[in-house]
């Protein structure tokens, strides 16, 4: 027993200094609040305050808080994360997330990278790591405890900052290092959304065709004949996979579209709904409303005077 609790408090104290580094480091290399790109597909984020609610497309990632909370909802569920933490995401799914906890004396810090499918698909290959076949339209997204392994992977990726000309040689190694953690740290039905046939390559093929044909009508019954899935199938298995419906998942891509045509092109709400396949204006509002918090023209004057700020 006396072992086991010097190991448990050698780990603690390990994570810790892991941690530590990694949100100094971070503190470091981006001094203002925002996002900035450190390698390719490496992003770092740093905010002095909590934040209202942001609607996005995550793209595939694995997500590390240095510093600070966030939550994250997709459809009704809600993940919420911080230092003890990681959250990967293995399709792209539209999301509402908020920065909880941050100040200006202790900023929300953050890493994230960028997960490849070819690379998942590599080292899963090269590890003969098997993935349990029963587990079938897994979540696309997931909170998890994260090791000493995982959090010291980041450090070293932030490290490479100071030696640029080793970078393009140990970034790919420490990228491989990761996935292979993620794979054998139980996330590996999860990834196969990535690189893998049967229904999880059907489900991610539906969401790719949604993404591009957003402003289309949505029928069903096509798209499940195509997939070569019943309509209860395929609408079971969409939903494991991403927590909504299509016709949600749809609605939720065509809305954050149209709230960027307003804000970035300066489109009315009738146009913008019009753009993104909505054809009655009152029904657009109400959807709109529904999603965020107040009707289109509101909304946008709101969004305008932040950024003015």
């Amino acid at each position: 027993m006396v072992m086991n609790s010097q190991a448990s408090e050698a780990v603690k104290e390990r994570l810790t200094i892991e941690r530590e580094e990694l949100a100094e480091r971070i503190d470091r290399v981006i001094p203002d609040d925002g996002i900035l790109e450190i390698f390719p597909g490496v992003m770092v984020a740093r905010s002095c305050s909590s934040t209202q609610p942001l609607h996005s497309l995550f793209s595939p990632s694995f997500c590390v808080i240095a510093q600070g909370s966030k939550q994250v909802m997709l459809g009704e569920e809600s993940f919420k994360y911080d230092e003890g933490h990681y959250l990967i995401a293995t399709v792209d799914l539209p999301i509402s997330s908020c920065i909880v906890e941050a100040s200006e004396e202790n900023p929300y810090l953050s890493f994230r990278l960028e997960l490849d499918p070819t690379l998942v698909a590599d080292v899963l290959v090269q590890s003969g790591i098997d993935i349990n076949r029963n587990a079938s339209s897994v979540k696309a997204m997931n909170v998890s405890s994260i090791d000493a392994e995982l959090l010291d992977a980041s450090v070293r990726i932030l490290r490479l900052l100071e030696k640029p000309e080793e970078a393009h040689m140990l970034l790919p190694l420490i990228k491989r290092e990761i996935v292979f953690r993620l794979l054998k740290g139980h996330q590996a039905p999860r990834l196969r959304h990535l690189i893998a046939g049967g229904e999880e390559r059907r489900i991610s093929k539906a969401i790719g065709h949604l993404r591009e044909n957003f402003d289309q009508p949505l029928r069903i019954d096509d798209v499940a004949r195509e997939l070569g899935m019943s309509v209860s199938g395929f609408h079971h298995h969409f939903k494991s996979v991403t927590a909504m419906s299509p016709l949600q998942f749809q609605k939720q891509i065509r809305l954050q579209e149209a709230r960027r045509l307003m804000l970035g092109e300066d489109l009315d709400a009738a146009s913008a709904g019009f753009r993104v396949g909505y054809e009655d204006p009152s029904y657009f509002s109400r959807d709109y409303k529904k999603q965020f918090g107040s009707p289109p023209q509101r909304d946008i004057a709101r969004l305008r005077n932040s950024l003015a700020v």
